[in-house]
């Protein structure tokens, strides 16, 4: 999550899922919390229940709407306008949290004289370069040459190298003006980048009523300060646009500025897809990330060398001025004796990459046969990929693909069940692809653990072997690493030398030779070398090679040879704190509330009895409280840096600034680097919509990622052909992709077929009735589904024209009990600038009665 990163430093949620029962106010928005992630919103619940008003803001009318006390209808990606304008409140009404904000973030900060804002240039900001389709940064910064740590996990994210995102200087904190007069300062460029976010404006722009607009803002203002904290939750109904990102940062402003963040009862709730995805980014799967958040190296960045990609990718100030530790330590992990300082700790074994190898671009290369083969783990982009239509037509290019999943998937057997063979266009004896298909286990079959949304690192143990030929994903991965090292064990070719040279050493364990999965886990927590003793924390780790670990954050987890943290499950009880550490572990250090210096004033005394958590204790000369504190233990709230002797890391942050992964310590409400399309958050149109901007000339984000091609033609702005917004969503009964609900009798009769919800008003128009069938088209691909005609969905008045929106549930496919035909073969391969995740929650189809294999 670049976003969060940008504006704190960390890319995760900022608060535990139990926290939001200590909210006074919840608001929920990109996100339908009780049917996506209804134990989760049980917490919202318990808050509720105390007195907190719960909001939710969405295109939908969902159960998450039902059990609020606000529904708040927003036009499917117009959520910037909305969020811009409770900014824009804020601001205009002066409902700020002044002495938080003014010390805790870039609020006074003063910005280069020639930085123009997208109020000024309708829509771009200074420094578009429209031949490259992207920004030149240098007049974003704050005023005056300094050196910055915004390495973080925003910044990785971007694949960024440091060196293109930060100008060099001298240390010190930027020029700032406290009477905020200086037209340059954040304070007075927020203010005229929102200034046209007014109530009118939203109503126009989302379509959300002026009065109910205006009742989420106040509502949100009178429930922060001193006293009272309110908590934000989203999830993929944002990520999913091709503004996702800068969604997620106006939420951050909104919280910073009324001092939510590090707080009990606040902070922002990251909603995760399902139950690991957050331990998939922090040891990743992404392409341009290595685990704990450290850059992935690349060719075209400074970093042939370990000596370059340090220097290039380390701060000079804040915490991750220790970056050289996690990464030496890393290669420790990897290669062990093979890894010495005379051949750089083996980097030259880690990969590099060259560009955007994430799924959509990764789509495109197997479609021009640039990708030869394909392993899929737990994926089915068939079903959850986009333009799936374009894809099934290229996967025959592939020379070889494996599947692992726990049933035969719409991907495994695409070549000879998918819509494309029954209409003739794909024959199978014509593809060469040889396909395997090898049987997973599930989670009840293997024992590991789950990083879930909030951070926290839990411990589950196999019930029972799986069946037959099934096996886990880790036997998998493990016995192909121990296959492809003795294939390799005598080869000269230094190329081999990545695979030769790994250390492969966890032993196995039972009649199946499954890996010991704690000894993996010892890995990853870190532990000194030679000797293999466990490390407590991850302040213990070297750069001198005595010290391996295979993810920084994780340190902790496994604190000594004998204690696996991620077991514990002892809870505080009704008499405790609330903060549970005793129960999994919460990376980093079992922080269960980030940036918690932040629940202190500027001198360390709790805000509010009410909201009282981390305080500085002056008899015992150290910070405590009810958490782990986030924040170094001695360091006193009155402790300033001596600047003329140019302190490194941690010396160079005061000790009133909660923000250490940020190289002044303080939030940024105004991002200077990192983020690819602009400082701060801007509204503009998906991609495909039946509106122009009202807002500017600038109709979609600027540096969103497009790839015009046949195949994947974009809609033009309101298109006659295609009038009408679809969104997808999930349902409660299905997960993901929907092979493990599909495919079992009892889950897939709960919700047993596709369908699309259809607002009554366009249902009339199209002489639509419930449960007709109806065919929806884009210039992609058209599917046919069932009709269930609801005023779940209501029209807008966008602009002076009536909008409709179209809602479909994407866990369909052709596979299993529950079937129907598979949304995504209506969306476009289009991506966020900064993630490139695809923009599947907006885009614009066309609705008819009727069947399409019928041809009528």
């Amino acid at each position: 999550m670049p976003s969060l990163g940008a504006s704190f430093g960390r890319g995760a949620a900022t608060t535990a899922q139990w926290d939001i029962a200590n909210a006074n106010c919840v608001m929920i928005m990109g996100s339908n919390m009780a049917e996506a992630h209804p134990i989760a919103f049980r917490f919202a619940l318990q808050a509720k229940e105390k007195g907190a008003t719960i909001i939710h803001a969405d295109p939908r009318f969902t159960r998450t709407s039902a059990l609020s006390d606000i529904y708040a209808p927003v036009r499917a990606g117009s959520d910037i306008a909305f969020l811009g304008g409770i900014i824009h409140y804020l601001l205009e009404n002066d409902l700020w949290f002044k002495e938080y904000v003014l010390n805790y973030t870039d609020m006074a900060n003063i910005v280069e004289d020639d930085f123009r804002d997208a109020s000024e240039l309708d829509g771009l900001f200074s420094g578009w370069d429209p031949m490259t389709r992207s920004y030149h940064i240098d007049s974003w910064q704050y005023k005056g040459e300094m050196a910055r740590s915004e390495l973080a996990e925003h910044y990785a994210q971007t694949s960024m190298a440091r060196s293109e995102t930060f100008k060099p200087g001298t240390p010190g904190n930027p020029p700032t003006d406290p009477t905020l007069q200086n037209p340059k300062c954040v304070y007075q460029i927020l203010k005229r980048h929102y200034a046209a976010y007014t109530p009118e404006m939203v109503e126009r722009v989302t379509g959300c009523p002026k009065e109910t607009f205006l009742q989420v803002a106040e509502t949100l203002a009178r429930n922060s300060g001193r006293d009272r904290t309110t908590a934000w939750c989203y999830a993929v109904g944002w990520t999913h646009h091709t503004t996702g990102v800068q969604m997620i940062r106006a939420a951050a402003i909104i919280q910073t500025l009324l001092g939510n963040i590090g707080r009990p009862g606040g902070g922002i709730l990251a909603l995760r897809g399902h139950s690991s995805i957050q331990g998939s980014t922090d040891i990743p799967t992404l392409y341009n990330l290595l685990p704990g958040y450290l850059p992935q190296p690349k060719t075209n960045a400074p970093h042939s060398s370990l000596k370059q990609y340090l220097e290039t990718e380390t701060a000079e100030t804040g915490w991750w001025a220790n970056l050289p530790k996690y990464a030496v330590s890393l290669l420790r992990a990897w290669y062990g004796d093979h890894a010495r300082s005379d051949n750089e700790w083996g980097y030259q074994w880690v990969p590099k990459i060259t560009g955007d190898h994430s799924q959509l671009p990764m789509t495109l290369a197997i479609r021009n046969s640039t990708i030869r083969g394909l392993l899929l783990i737990g994926q089915n982009p068939v079903i959850g990929g986009h333009n799936t239509h374009l894809l099934r037509m290229a996967l025959p290019n592939l020379e070889w693909m494996v599947v692992r999943d726990i049933f035969e998937n719409e991907a495994a057997s695409y070549w000879y069940k998918s819509p494309e063979v029954e209409r003739g266009e794909l024959r199978p004896e014509d593809i060469k692809t040889e396909i395997f298909l090898l049987p997973a286990a599930l989670p009840g079959e293997k024992e590991g653990t789950f990083t879930n949304t909030h951070r926290l690192i839990q411990w589950h143990d196999k019930v029972v072997d799986p069946p037959r030929d099934s096996r886990s994903d880790t036997w998998f991965v493990y016995h192909l690493g121990r296959r492809l090292k003795n294939l390799y064990a005598d080869s000269v070719d230094s190329k081999d030398d990545p695979i030769k040279n790994l250390t492969w050493d966890y032993g196995t364990q039972g009649p199946l030779d499954e890996p010991v999965v704690e000894a993996i886990t010892k890995e990853i927590n870190g532990y000194t070398w030679p000797d293999r003793n466990q490390i407590a924390g991850f302040a213990d780790l070297k750069d001198d090679g005595s010290t391996a670990c295979g993810c920084w954050i994780y340190t902790g987890v496994y604190p000594t040879n004998d204690h696996n943290q991620a077991r514990s499950r002892k809870n505080d009880g009704p008499d405790g704190p609330g903060t549970h550490l005793g129960w999994g572990f919460a990376w980093p250090a079992n922080r269960r509330i980030l940036y918690n210096r932040a629940s202190a004033d500027p001198d360390g005394k709790p805000w509010s009895e009410a909201k009282r958590y981390v305080w500085w204790d002056e008899t015992a000369r150290q910070w405590t409280g009810y958490d782990a504190v986030d924040f170094q233990l001695d360091k006193r709230p009155d402790y300033q840096p001596d600047w003329p002797a140019e302190p490194k890391g941690m010396e160079a942050l005061s000790g009133k600034v909660p923000f250490i992964m940020l190289s002044t310590g303080k939030a940024c409400l105004f991002v200077p680097a990192g983020l690819r399309d602009g400082p701060l958050p801007t509204h503009y149109e998906p991609v495909e919509s039946p509106t122009a901007n009202p807002l500017y000339a600038q109709q979609d984000n600027p540096a969103a990622k497009k790839w015009s091609l046949p195949g994947n033609t974009y809609h033009a702005v309101a298109d006659s052909n295609y009038p009408y917004v679809i969104t997808t969503y999930r349902l409660t009964e299905h997960h993901s992709g929907a092979i493990p609900t599909r495919m079992v009798p009892s889950t897939a009769e709960l919700q047993p077929e596709g369908f699309a919800e259809i607002p009554p008003e366009l249902a009339a128009e199209k002489g639509i009735e419930n449960l007709d069938w109806v065919v929806i088209s884009t210039a992609r691909g058209a599917i046919e589904t069932r009709a269930l005609v609801t005023d779940r969905l209501r029209p807008f008045e966008i602009a002076g024209r009536r909008v409709y929106q179209i809602g479909m549930p994407w866990h369909f496919g052709w596979q299993g009990y529950a079937t129907g035909d598979i949304a995504n073969t209506l969306s476009a391969i289009v991506g966020d600038p900064n993630t490139t995740i695809h923009e599947g929650k907006a885009f614009t189809c066309n609705l008819r009665k009727g069947r399409l294999r019928a041809g009528t």
